[in-house]
C-alpha cells in the first residue's frame, strides 16, 4: 500500500500537540476515529495494540521519522494518519532523536504480506531526506498530501 492510498487531508494533523510517543499515538487514533476510519467505541482497544507493539520496540527508526503501527480485527482496511511535530516528539527512537513524522497504521488482522508492504513503503519514502524536509516545510495538510502524491508517482 502507498501513503497516498491510505491517507487524506483530514488523516493529516500538521502540528502535534504531543510531548511524547504515547500521546502522538492518542493523537493520531482520535484523527481517524473523527476520519470515520475507526469506530469511536474501538479507540481504546486499537491504542492498546498499538501501544503494546510500542512497547515491545519503538518504531522511532531514526532520522526524525516513528512509524507505530499493529494488525487488529477492528478495521475493515488498512488506515493511516500522519502527524508533523514542529517541537518533536521524544519517541525512544534509535538514534536518540526527536521525531518530527509520525506515520501510524493499522493492517487488518492475518494480512502480514501487506503490514509488511506498507511498513517497507512507508520507511522508503520517509528515509528521503529531501521529501522529508519537503512534509517538514509544508504550510497544510492539502500541501503534505500533495507532495506526498508527486513523491510516489516518482
Amino acid at each position: 500500500m502507498e501513503l497516498a492510498d491510505i491517507l487524506t487531508q483530514d488523516q493529516i494533523l500538521t502540528d502535534l500537540a504531543a510531548a511524547d510517543r504515547w500521546q502522538a499515538i492518542d493523537e493520531l487514533i482520535n484523527a481517524l476515529v473523527t476520519a470515520g476510519k475507526i469506530q469511536p467505541e474501538h479507540r481504546a482497544a486499537i491504542a492498546e495494540v498499538v501501544k503494546k507493539r510500542e512497547r515491545a520496540m519503538s518504531t522511532g527508526i531514526g532520522f526524525g521519522i516513528g512509524i507505530p503501527h499493529a494488525s487488529t480485527n477492528l478495521i475493515p482496511e488498512v488506515v493511516g494518519a500522519l502527524g508533523r511535530s514542529k517541537q518533536g516528539v521524544n519517541f525512544d527512537a534509535l538514534d536518540n532523536q526527536p521525531v518530527t513524522l509520525v506515520m501510524l497504521f493499522l493492517v487488518p488482522q492475518g494480512q502480514f504480506q501487506k503490514h509488511l508492504h506498507t511498513l517497507a513503503n512507508i520507511a522508503k519514502i520517509l528515509h528521503k531526506a529531501e521529501f522529508r524536509q519537503t512534509l517538514e516545510s509544508a504550510p497544510d495538510a492539502a500541501a503534505m498530501l500533495q507532495a506526498i502524491k508527486r513523491q510516489e508517482r516518482k
